[in-house]
C-alpha cells in the first residue's frame, strides 16, 4: 500500500482530486440556487450531481495518465523503481475513485430527493398607488383575485383572504415575520395605479426564510386585460413554486369571468362589502345593491350570481329568515351553475342555499365537498361543514374542519368566532379563551371579539366586573344596529344595576335592535323586562304590549323561525299570558327540535325553560333546566346563578340541588 501512495503523490492525483471536489462542490452549491430560480426541473439539478459524481474516477484516472508540463500535456513516466506493480495499483486507483463517488452520491443525491420546495404562499393586500384614493378597492379586487386564482391550484398552500388582510400597510413587519406568522415561505406583495382605463400591477415574489426577492414584475395594461394578468402571475408563481397545474386548473384560470369591464368593478366592490369580518347588516345590503348593477351590465356573470346568492344567505341567516331571502338566494345560486356548471363559488353558494334556507344538511355538504375539491385552499367550505357537523351533534367531526379552516385562514375573525363558540359550548372554556386571544391579536376593538370574551368572562368564571370592563371600552360608534346597548344592559342586568341598565336601553334611537343570530328584539321588550325585574308591573304593561305588536310584525315577516316564535313566547309570558306563552314556546322547538338542530336546538328548549319559570310551571321549568346543564349549548351553571330571569325558582330548593349536581361537571 504504500508503494500506492507514493505512486499517487509521485503522479499528483491527491492535487487533482482536491481541485475536482473543490470545483464540484462549488457547481452543486450555485446549481441548487439557480436551478429554482430558473424555473428547471429538479431531474436536472440531479443529472447535474451524478455527472459530477461519474467524473470523478475520471478525473482520477486521467490524473495518473497524464501530467500536465510547461510542454503540454504528456503521458506520466512510468516508475522504474522495482516493485511497482503498475495494473495493481492502476486498478486500486479506479476503485478508490468509485467508492469516494458511490459514497458521494448517496450522500449528495438522498439530499437532493430530499430537498422540496415548501409550496405556500399569502398574498399580501396590494398598494394603491392611484391618485383616487377611493380606487382602494380596486387594489384589494385585484389582489383578491390573484389569490382566488390560486386557490384553486391543489398543489398550493395558500393562506385565504382574511388572515393576509391584517397586514395592509404593516411595513414594520419583515417578510420572515410574516411568513412564520402565516405558515408560509413565500409572499406576494405588489401595487396597483390605475388611471382610467389604465392600469399598472407592481408585483414581486419574496422568499419569506430570508427575506431576498425571488422575481418581480410589472403589467401596463388596459383595464380590459386585468384578467390576463391574474392568469399570467399564478401561472408564473405555481412554475416557481414548482406547483403542478391539471387540466381543469388550467382552464379554470385561463377562463374570464367577465368581459364587462364596468360590472367586473362593481363585483369587487360589492366583494368587498360582502367579505368584511364583521357582517354588519348595512354591509350586506350594499354588497347586495352592487352584486345586482354588475349583473345588470353582464347577465352572464356566473361569479356575480353566485355573490349574490351568498349575500342573500348571509342575511337569511343572520338578519332576515324570510321566505323571499330563502328564494332570492337559492334562484341565483341556480343561475350561476346554469351558466358556469363546474364554477366553485356557485356550488358554494348553493350549499349554503340548502344550508341556511332549507337546513337541508346532506345536499349543503354535497355542494361544500364539490367546492372543497376544487377550491382545495379555501376555508370557507371548511368552515361551513363544521358548522353543519356541529347543527348534527358531531362536535368532534366540526372541531377538526373548523380548526383545518383556522389553519388555512389564521387570522380569519369569523372562523375564530365559530371556533371559539364551539369549545365555549362543550364547555372547554381553556380552549374557547386561547381561540378568543388569536381573534383579539387580529382585532383588538371587535365587537364579536370583546362581545363573546366578556360572554365567556361570564359564563365560565362568573366574573361580571371584567366583562363590564370589556364591554363598556367598546366605542359608541359600533352602535349603530344596537349591538352596544344590548351587550351593555346585558351586562347592567347580569349586576342587577337595573336603572343603569334601563337609561342605556333610552338612549338607543331605534324600535329593534339588530344582532346577528337572533331575531330584531323590540326595544320595548328590553324596557318592560328591566322593569319588570325591578318589581313595577305597571310601568312595564305598555312597553311589553308595544313590544307584542312588534313581535306579531315579526312573526308575519317569517313565521317559519323558530327563535322569533320563542321571542313572542317570552314577550306573552312576561305580559301574563300563560297559555298563549306555553304554546309559541312549544312551537319554537317543535320547529328547531334539539334533534335536527344540537346547536340552536338548546336555545329554543332554554326560552321554553323560561317561558314555564315566568309562568308559574316549575316542575317543567326544572325538568328542562336539568337537561340544558348536562348538553353543549345548554346552559351554563353560572348563567343560572347570575341571571335574574331564573329568580322566580331561585327559593325553590331544586334550585341550589341542581347547582349542586353539575358543579365540577362543567
Amino acid at each position: 500500500m504504500s508503494g500506492f501512495f507514493e505512486e499517487v503523490q509521485r503522479r499528483k492525483v491527491y492535487r487533482v482530486a482536491a481541485a475536482y471536489i473543490i470545483a464540484a462542490g462549488f457547481i452543486i452549491q450555485i446549481g441548487s440556487a439557480v436551478f429554482p430560480a430558473w424555473e428547471l426541473p429538479n431531474w436536472a439539478f440531479r443529472l447535474v450531481v451524478v455527472l459530477l459524481l461519474l467524473g470523478f474516477p475520471i478525473a482520477l484516472i486521467l490524473a495518473w495518465a497524464y501530467d500536465v508540463t510547461p510542454q503540454g500535456i504528456r503521458a506520466t513516466p512510468t516508475s522504474a523503481a522495482p516493485g511497482s506493480h503498475r495494473r495493481r495499483n492502476l486498478i486500486m486507483l479506479i476503485a478508490t475513485g468509485v467508492i469516494i463517488s458511490a459514497a458521494a452520491g448517496l450522500f449528495l443525491l438522498a439530499r437532493v430527493s430530499a430537498r422540496k420546495i415548501d409550496k405556500s404562499i399569502a398574498v399580501l393586500p396590494f398598494q394603491n398607488l392611484s391618485d383616487e384614493k377611493d380606487n382602494a378597492y380596486f387594489a384589494d379586487g385585484i389582489q383578491d383575485d390573484i389569490l382566488t386564482n390560486l386557490s384553486k391550484i391543489g398543489d398550493l398552500k395558500v393562506i385565504s383572504r382574511m388572515s393576509v388582510m391584517s397586514y395592509r400597510g404593516d411595513g414594520l413587519r419583515t417578510a420572515r415575520e410574516i411568513g412564520k406568522a402565516l405558515g408560509v415561505a413565500t409572499l406576494l406583495e405588489g401595487s396597483v395605479r390605475r388611471i382610467g382605463n389604465r392600469v399598472r400591477v407592481s408585483v414581486q415574489l419574496i422568499n419569506a426564510n430570508d427575506d431576498e426577492h425571488i422575481w418581480a414584475e410589472d403589467y401596463d395594461r388596459d383595464l380590459t386585460d386585468v384578467f390576463a394578468i391574474q392568469t399570467d402571475l399564478a401561472q408564473k408563481i405555481a412554475s416557481s413554486l414548482q406547483a403542478k397545474l391539471s387540466p381543469n386548473e388550467k382552464e379554470r384560470l385561463d377562463r374570464r369571468p367577465t368581459q364587462n369591464s364596468d360590472a367586473y368593478l362593481l363585483f369587487i366592490q360589492a366583494h368587498d362589502y360582502a367579505n368584511r369580518p364583521e357582517h354588519f347588516r348595512d354591509d350586506s345590503l350594499k354588497a347586495e345593491e352592487l352584486f345586482e348593477q354588475a349583473i345588470k351590465l353582464d347577465p352572464k356573470f356566473a361569479a356575480a350570481f353566485a355573490g349574490l346568492s351568498m349575500v342573500e344567505s348571509s342575511i337569511c341567516h343572520s338578519f332576515e329568515p324570510t321566505p323571499a331571502r330563502r328564494e332570492k338566494a337559492r334562484l341565483n345560486a341556480d343561475e350561476s351553475l346554469r351558466l358556469q356548471p363546474d364554477l366553485p363559488e356557485g356550488h358554494l353558494a348553493l350549499g349554503f342555499s340548502y344550508y341556511y334556507g332549507d337546513r337541508d344538511y346532506e345536499r349543503a355538504r354535497a355542494e361544500f365537498e364539490i367546492a372543497k375539491r376544487d377550491l382545495p385552499n379555501e376555508a370557507e367550505a371548511y368552515m361551513a361543514i363544521g358548522a353543519i357537523q356541529r347543527r348534527q351533534g358531531k362536535w368532534a367531526e366540526s372541531n377538526t374542519n373548523l380548526e383545518k379552516a383556522a389553519a388555512l385562514d389564521p387570522k380569519n375573525l369569523s372562523i375564530l368566532f365559530n371556533l371559539a363558540y364551539s369549545y365555549m359550548a362543550l364547555r372547554n372554556f381553556e380552549a374557547s379563551e386561547k381561540t378568543l386571544d388569536r381573534a383579539i391579536a387580529v382585532a383588538p376593538q371587535s365587537f364579536v371579539t370583546v362581545g363573546l370574551k366578556a360572554y365567556l368572562a361570564v359564563v365560565s368564571r362568573g366574573d361580571l366586573t371584567g366583562a363590564e370592563r370589556q364591554i363598556f371600552s367598546l366605542p359608541a360608534d359600533l352602535d349603530s344596529n344596537g349591538l352596544v346597548t344590548w351587550a351593555r344592559s346585558w351586562v347592567l342586568m347580569l349586576q342587577r344595576k337595573f336603572p343603569e341598565a334601563f337609561a342605556v336601553v333610552q338612549k338607543f334611537p331605534g324600535e329593534t335592535l339588530i344582532i346577528e343570530g337572533a331575531p330584531p328584539l323590540p326595544k320595548a321588550f328590553l324596557e318592560g323586562t328591566i322593569q319588570l325585574l325591578q318589581g313595577d308591573k305597571e310601568k312595564a304593561q305598555p312597553a311589553l304590549e308595544h313590544a307584542h305588536l312588534v313581535s306579531e310584525q315579526l312573526l308575519r315577516e317569517a313565521p317559519d323561525d323558530a327563535a322569533r316564535h320563542a321571542q313572542h313566547g317570552l314577550i306573552l309570558a312576561a305580559l301574563g299570558r300563560k297559555q298563549e306563552a306555553i304554546a309559541e314556546g312549544k312551537r319554537a322547538v317543535e320547529l328547531l327540535p334539539e334533534s335536527q338542530d344540537a346547536f340552536d336546538g338548546p336555545k329554543c328548549i332554554a326560552s321554553l325553560a323560561q317561558i314555564y319559570a315566568w309562568t308559574g310551571e316549575s316542575d317543567e321549568a326544572f325538568r328542562l333546566i336539568d337537561h340544558l346543564l348536562g348538553v353543549p349549548n345548554g346552559l351554563a351553571i353560572s348563567m343560572l346563578k347570575l341571571d335574574p330571569v331564573w329568580d322566580p325558582l331561585r327559593k325553590d330548593p331544586r334550585f341550589q340541588a341542581l347547582i349542586d349536581k353539575y358543579a365540577g361537571k362543567q
